[in-house]
């Protein structure tokens, strides 16, 4: 039941969900009273933030706060104001007491940590933010899934991610600690816990070791349990909610037919009683109203300002904030490096070390390689470097290719592609390039073809124009292979020969060979790569300035732990070591894996004297440590941290010395360095011989920071950053720090800026990229006069940060993880260590976590991604979520946009397993992401929506329409032709009824076929004439009287399939004075839902018999009906199929026109089933204004594709051929399933020249004949006879699939103009039709945003925002329109959206309801003006509309009016005071995603519900709730509440092939979608 939501677990779910923050009764388990406690256990930290000024407050709060900087150490705080420096007294030091690290290993069991971003204060301020949020937190509403989207599997069936890396941005020694002990161990025994830790398979991280802040040790331990037991002993209450319904109701879906939609009924529309406008015995209402509440609660104060996006659509533009922080300090002076000393006796390039070493000393010892084991597995002297590194070069040159046309010359790039664990084969083949003179470029293994972010490796490789790539002779054995047993071509690599530079393969240069050795000078020595792919040449003067002496001491040795391909791994371990003849251990990742101490044993092993770690190394090693009495860190001179710039790494530092100090670590030893790939080291801490000068550091405001101002934090505040220094500038740079964006000016003293170097050592260029080369290492800073400080160009460093008091240089964080969300700066860094200090965090890995921001609504939006681990469940992932959703709010004060989960081991991985950041987000935004989670928050982060619309008090309809007139404009009406003017010789006019021209026609012209019925493969099925239908409704009259006892005016339900049965019953009923009632039969494969539908309909109109075929009969008494409905009370079912043989006595004639012909039923797109009466007057009016739009006569021939149940439909099918006396050839609908082809070649075989169809017809045309028109045309289909080609329908024309269609058809001879609309509603059944005559069909583009306002703007084609309208066809004779308001019922002017209103003889003349709603009749049918021509009785289409006049001209030489229909008024939906149409959001929602087929909105309490249909594996269904959110914010300014994914085929359909939107609201609420994913957006 774990993960079943959709079912009745979910009461279970919601207790526990709930559980947490129901009051408890006091007796759960005492649960009551630790939560109380645990407040105040939380609230102690935050104590220790207040106090005065620096100068004033008393040493012990000063210790105190010095302790929550997570210092440890005898170090002063610098606090920053404006430039001025003032240390703190340093006499208290915590002291290293056993309690303290016993205190630290107990803080380490409350779950792992990511080593990048540990600090407890942080992680104390999360908690105490969370405790906050907790006191007035309601119950946010839990995604449902369907369960086979909620897979529960077993540990082992997953690999754990690899977290392995060695990039910056990773993850954590194999995964984390599953067990977290529980709080009844209380304080377990740690050694015990940490030796399970490094000997079982995984291994923990952890958060660092600072002293705890504030109370006693008591406390914190009790606080520690506390927070362990608040989490894990979530006692569920008793289950107060009161659902009724144990049982949900299951959708039937058609078997069988596919290509048809039958629509799903959903249960009894009766059982929806709504009280308070929520439905009973539904889930999903009860969810939404949680929603309701929770989005109730006050959000973040709404923005002031707006501007003004090219209308009057206000977007909300974020002010400046009037109390937010700005920079107070002087403009900053730009600082200089200590002067680079003159060295004598120094190489002048790095070959010429290189030769020197080797020839001078050959046995010095210059590299040695580590097994797993630890063991040294290799020593590289310098002698055989250089005899190593000759012989690439001499191969290189000379043994690729032939000797006329090598294929490498001196200056060309060449890649190198080894493995991390092969630091020997790398440093030859690099030395080898160098002494070859040829550029090498470092890049990482390719692991498969389709490595995440290889296609940037590859576009790299390409435009330096890399044709030969060196390898390892174990590497190349492992890449990926084709079955040829050749490397194939990675995607979007160039093609590339592989070369091993094993000395095997190789061959010894001749003895006269010899490189040429030259000074160091600008030219390219080597491309380094940046993380984004861009490749940054560096120049071998840059080596040697790299590498200056004053860092290193010749032949010491040096211990690397970090990537030596590249950045600091790369200078320090390849270069400055060859340099200074030092000796590197270099230790691969896969060891460190092993054992995290490694490197540690190494430097005592060794007495090395410098060694290059990250912080999360330092960090593993503090876990792994168990007091090893050898460990002697004395001989370490230099312990350089190449994270060190990363503000979260400080904590890694002093938890590092606070262990370490007791076994001979110096604190003056660790040196936190700064690097960038374009300015390689930026700074780095010296190590000093002073002990007493201590390296400086603040705490800063994050608030502040967000501004760009430093600002030293002073106040109670739970967000803080703290730094520490990463030296002085650069020997022989100068450093300055300039304004993020915009013109590059100097900052201020106290204002966070970008590090820009100008020094000899730095990268020159991107290779090949001189745009971005001019951006990045050409900058000019400026100073606020506008004068450049320097000629010199300095180069971007991509580090934010600032220049301290002394010139010290302090990190806050890096370009590339900048987030600008209205208008404050947040990086990525801090927004990731907030998350991981949320606990418990044993449901997502902690290394695998990306944070980026994407642009919506003019915004950028923070956007969240982790891995989630396979054991945890739906309902501890979606807390967890949540939490971190409230820390971010508390501590950074911005809201998160979407937080999502993944499966494990799905992200992108760098080569080295960190993620990779662009392609992730690339993915996201795509839709091809994949989570197994979503969290979207649009109603916190988007505060830029428009004002909502305030309803003006209602200006009068009398001076609207003087102000109309004032302006020129002319009042919104027209009509089409008038009938009295029109002459025709129409005998069928003589007579009143139908039944009578029939008669006529009969006796006239007995054998004229009037109908043709085709079968699925075009051949005629039956046909009648005009007397053989005559002779039909003569029996059917005689059995209706005789069997039926019938009288007149008696109702008859006609249930017949489409076809000929059917019309001639219609007659047999006119014959005998009754009145039919046309009925859908029920679908066969699916009784239960389309039967019910039948038995309403024939209830409702009072029918007093039924006929229909003997099929139907069956099936009608069949025990699948049965079991629909109660079949006993059916009222007299008639069986046409045995009629009687002789005629009847008498044909019955009307007395009066007016009385009732037919009742039309039909259920519209709101769900409502609505009967109108026509007349008899009303349908020989009718029948004559189709005949003489569409010029029909005896002679001609119409094809007809629609369902002959309601509407136009069936007066087309029916009526108008007995009237008019063509000939109409019968295609039923349902055929087409079969071959879709058959209308179009019925066209094309008859010559017909007028045909009509339905959306429904057009959509199967277009999508199942798509590919075939080559072969159609083949088998001889001809379309250009085809004058009109007429889509039946009651809603705005679908002008894609109308254009679409035409465009499809063209090459069968179809002409664009023959494709139109036709427009009716319940009160009149045709108001427009494309006749033969008049103007062709016109389209406006009109503004979408100025249509939610009411009114008509119209723009270009193409312009943003524009909506393509066409016109409904034209103005039928006889019929009037105008425009009128809806509320105020004034007639409106021209282009004002309004409802159409309809005055013409062939209305129908009322709703046939057994309610008696009166009152609703008359206002829909008897309407007038309030003012203007008040005595014109008109009929309200319920449609909003408008009227133009256009250029063109009528038959009758007038300007024609056009007609557009924009909406059903029922279906438009009011949000924000707008009005919004749902199949504009509709339109929007499918182009956002390939897999969306369908889409429909509706709103449910005010909230916009946007149901889709998803093509593709469930997989995808999480994938689509961001773009939908993403495109309905950027193109309606609407945020979605709920996102609803579904099957293909739920979004129920009715015969036009409309949606049925509050049906499927119904089913929604009634929780009977059976849905895929339900999102509730926050």
């Amino acid at each position: 039941l774990a993960g079943d939501i959709t079912q009745k677990g979910y009461e279970k779910k919601r207790s526990k969900l709930i559980g947490a923050y129901l009051p408890q009764p006091p007796t759960a388990n005492g649960a009551a009273v630790v939560r109380c406690r645990l407040q105040h256990s939380e609230g102690a930290p935050r104590r220790t933030f207040r106090s005065a000024h620096i100068g004033v407050c008393d040493v012990r709060e000063a210790a105190a706060r010095e302790r929550v900087a997570s210092t440890a150490g005898n170090r002063p705080l610098f606090y920053f104001r404006f430039g001025v420096d003032q240390a703190l007294p340093q006499e208290r030091r915590a002291p290293v007491t056993p309690s303290s690290a016993s205190r630290y290993h107990r803080r380490r069991s409350s779950g792992s940590r990511d080593e990048r971003y540990r600090s407890d204060v942080h992680t104390e301020a999360v908690q105490a933010a969370l405790a906050k949020h907790k006191e007035r937190k309601m119950a946010v509403p839990m995604p449902s899934k369907r369960r086979s989207l909620v897979v529960q599997t077993s540990m082992d069936a997953y690999t754990p991610p690899d977290t392995s890396s060695g990039s910056e941005d990773e993850g954590s020694v194999q995964g984390d600690s599953q067990g977290t002990p529980t709080s009844s161990q209380g304080s377990i025994n740690m050694e015990h816990w940490i030796s399970q830790a490094i000997h079982g398979s995984t291994t923990s991280t952890t958060s660092s070791s600072s002293t705890q802040s504030g109370g006693s040790g008591a406390a914190h331990r009790l606080a520690d349990v506390m927070a362990q037991t608040h989490i894990e002993n979530h006692s569920a209450p008793p289950d107060v909610t009161t659902y009724t319904s144990e049982h949900s109701i299951q959708v039937e879906r058609p078997q069988g037919s596919t290509g048809s939609r039958t629509a799903p009924k959903y249960g009894n529309a009766e059982l929806m009683e709504t009280g308070d406008g929520v439905p009973v015995s539904s889930r999903v209402s009860a969810k939404i109203q949680q929603l309701v509440n929770t989005l109730k609660r006050p959000k973040r104060p709404p923005l002031r300002e707006f501007f003004v996006d090219d209308f009057e659509e206000l977007l909300e533009v974020q002010q400046p904030d009037p109390n937010q922080p700005k920079p107070e300090g002087a403009q900053m002076l730009a600082m200089r490096g200590e002067q680079l000393g003159v060295v004598t006796n120094w190489p002048p390039s790095l070959e010429a070390a290189l030769q020197r070493w080797g020839t001078i000393s050959p046995k010095a010892p210059c590299l040695t390689t580590m097994d797993t084991n630890g063991k040294p597995l290799y020593i590289l002297t310098y002698g055989k470097l250089w005899t190593r590194s000759m012989k690439v070069a001499y191969s290189i040159l000379h043994k690729l290719g032939t000797k006329q046309e090598p294929m490498v010359r001196p200056g060309d790039r060449v890649a190198l592609v080894f493995p991390n664990n092969d630091p020997a084969a790398f440093m030859a083949a690099f030395y080898g390039c160098l002494l070859a003179e040829v550029v090498p470029v470092p890049i990482e293994v390719p692991l498969t073809r389709k490595d995440a972010g290889s296609q940037q490796i590859g576009f790299l490789l390409g435009s330096c124009g890399v044709t030969v790539a060196l390898t390892s002779d174990a590497c190349h054995k492992g890449l990926p292979k084709s079955p040829t047993g050749e490397i194939p071509q990675f995607k979007g690599w160039p093609k590339l020969l592989w070369f091993v530079t094993e000395s095997k393969h190789l061959s010894k240069p001749p003895r006269d060979w010899f490189p040429h050795i030259k000074d160091a000078n600008n030219d390219t020595a080597y491309i380094e790569v940046s993380h984004v792919a861009l490749g940054i040449n560096v120049s071998f003067r840059r080596l040697l300035e790299q590498s200056p002496d004053s860092l290193f001491c010749a032949a010491e040795t040096i211990v690397n732990v970090l990537d030596f391909k590249k950045d600091v791994g790369l200078w320090h371990g390849i270069l400055t070591s060859v340099m200074n003849m030092m000796h590197v251990i270099s230790i691969p990742y896969s060891l460190m894996k092993v054992n995290p101490l490694s490197w540690i044993q190494k430097v005592c092993q060794y007495k090395a004297k410098v060694a290059c770690v990250k912080s999360r190394d330092m960090h593993w090693a503090l876990v792994a440590h168990r007091d090893q009495r050898d460990i002697n860190l004395s001989s370490l001179r230099m312990l350089i941290v190449a994270d060190g710039a990363n503000p979260w790494s400080i904590s890694s530092c002093d938890a590092f010395l606070n262990v370490f100090q007791s076994k001979g670590l110096r604190q003056e030893v660790i040196c936190p360095c700064a690097s960038s790939p374009e300015a390689l080291t930026v700074a780095i801490r010296r190590p000093t011989d002073d002990s007493n000068q201590p390296p400086g550091r603040g705490v800063l405001s994050m608030h502040g920071l967000t501004y760009g101002v430093i600002r030293v934090d002073s106040e109670e505040k739970l967000s803080v950053l703290t730094v520490q220094d990463v030296g002085l500038v650069m020997p022989g740079a100068i450093m300055c720090s300039v304004k993020p964006d915009g013109v590059p000016q100097l900052c201020r003293t106290d204002e966070i800026g970008e590090l820009c170097v100008c020094a000899v050592a730095t990268g020159t260029s991107y290779y090949g990229l001189s745009g971005m080369t001019k951006n990045t290492f050409e900058v000019f800073p400026m100073t606020s006069s506008g004068a450049p400080i320097s000629e010199y160009p300095f180069i971007r460093t991509g580090l934010l940060g600032f220049v301290g008091p002394g010139g010290l240089v302090f990190v806050v964080g890096k370009m590339d993880g900048l987030m600008v969300v209205s208008g404050r700066r947040h990086n990525a860094d801090d927004i990731v260590a907030t998350a991981l200090a949320v606990e418990p965090m044993k449901f997502v890995y902690r290394g695998r976590i990306a944070v980026f921001s994407v642009t919506v609504l003019h915004d950028e939006r923070i956007v969240i991604v982790a891995e989630q681990r396979p054991d945890s469940t739906e309902e501890d992932s979606f807390q967890w979520m949540s939490r971190v959703l409230q820390a971010i709010d508390s501590i950074h004060q911005v809201g998160v946009y979407c937080l999502a989960l993944v499966p494990a081991n799905t992200l992108p991985k760098t080569p080295l397993g960190g993620i990779h950041l662009s392609e992730t987000k690339q993915l996201f935004l795509e839709g091809s992401l994949h989570p197994c989670n979503v969290l979207m928050c649009p109603h916190t982060c988007v505060t830029n929506l428009p004002k909502p619309r305030q309803k003006q008090p209602e200006i009068g309809p009398a001076s609207v329409m003087v102000g109309n007139l004032v302006s020129g404009k002319r009042i919104a009406q027209a009509s089409g032709r008038d009938l009295g003017q029109i002459e025709d010789n129409d005998q069928a006019r003589k007579f009143l009824f139908l039944s009578e021209v029939l008669q006529w026609r009969a006796q006239t012209t007995p054998d004229h076929v009037l109908y043709t019925l085709l079968n699925c493969r075009g051949a005629i099925a039956n046909s009648l004439t005009c007397v053989q239908l005559h002779k039909r409704a003569e029996k059917i009259a005689v059995m209706l009287m005789e069997r039926g006892h019938l009288q007149d005016g008696d109702h008859v339900a006609l249930v017949y399939p489409p076809g000929i049965d059917l019309i001639a019953a219609f007659y047999g009923c006119l014959y005998a004075g009754c009145v039919p009632i046309t009925v859908r039969p029920p679908h066969p494969q699916n009784i239960a839902t389309t039967l019910p539908t039948v038995k309403m309909i024939v209830e409702v109109s009072r029918s007093a018999c039924l006929m229909t075929t003997q099929l139907i009969c069956k099936l009608l008494r069949s025990r699948e009906a049965a079991a629909a409905v109660d079949v006993r009370t059916w009222p007299l079912i008639l069986d046409t199929d045995d009629l009687p043989k002789k005629r009847p006595a008498q044909i019955c004639k009307p007395c009066n026109p007016d009385t009732l012909a037919y009742l039309d039923f039909s259920v519209s797109t709101t769900g409502m089933l609505a009967g109108v009466k026509m007349s008899h007057a009303a349908t020989s009016a009718f029948c004559r204004s189709i005949k003489l739009q569409c010029e029909l006569y005896p002679s001609r021939e119409v094809a007809i594709c629609l369902d002959p149940y309601c509407g136009l439909g069936f007066v087309l099918w029916c009526l108008c051929s007995v009237y008019s006396g063509h000939q109409s050839i019968l295609i039923p609908p349902s055929e087409l399933e079969t071959n879709p082809a058959l209308w179009l070649l019925a066209v094309s075989q008859y010559k017909v020249r007028d045909t009509f169809c339905s959306y429904s017809v057009m959509e199967l045309c277009t999508k199942g004949l798509g590919s075939q028109t080559e072969s159609l045309k083949a088998r001889g289909l001809d379309l250009s006879r085809v004058r009109t080609c007429v889509v039946v329908a009651e809603e705005r024309p679908r002008i894609a699939l109308t254009q679409s269609f035409s465009k499809l058809f063209k090459d069968l001879g179809l002409h664009p103009r023959a494709v139109s609309t036709s427009f009716g509603c319940r009160v009149n059944l045709a108001i427009c039709l494309q006749g033969t005559s008049g103007p062709d069909p016109t389209t406006v583009y009109v503004d979408m945003r100025a249509l939610r306002h009411d009114r008509v703007r119209l723009v270009e084609r193409g312009s943003p925002h524009s909506l393509p309208l066409m016109e409904s066809g034209k103005i039928l004779p006889g019929v009037r329109i105008i425009i009128a308001n809806p509320e105020t019922k004034g007639p409106l002017g021209d282009s004002h959206l309004g409802e159409i209103w309809v005055h013409s003889a062939h209305n129908a003349s009322g709703y046939f309801t057994i309610y008696g709603d009166e009152s609703l009749q008359s206002d829909h049918f008897n309407s007038r003006l309030s003012f203007g021509d008040t005595q014109t009785i008109w009929a309200r289409t319920g449609y909003l509309g408008f009227l133009r006049r256009t250029e063109l001209t009528d038959a009758n030489g007038e300007r024609h009016d056009a007609l557009y229909v924009v909406g059903a008024l029922d279906e438009a939906m009011e949000l924000r005071g707008m009005r919004y149409h749902p199949i504009d959001i509709e339109t929007s929602v499918i182009r956002a995603h390939k897999s969306v087929t369908e889409c429909a909105v509706f709103t449910w309490t005010n909230l916009l519900v946007v149901v889709v249909e998803l093509d593709g594996s469930e997989q995808e269904a999480l994938d689509l709730v961001p773009l939908v959110t993403n495109v309905v914010l950027e193109e309606h300014y609407l945020i979605v509440g709920v996102v609803v994914v579904v099957d293909i085929g739920v979004i129920p359909i009715n015969s036009r092939g409309e949606k049925q939107r509050m049906h499927l609201r119904d089913g929604f609420l009634a929780d009977q979608l059976d849905p895929i994913y339900v999102a509730y957006n926050m």
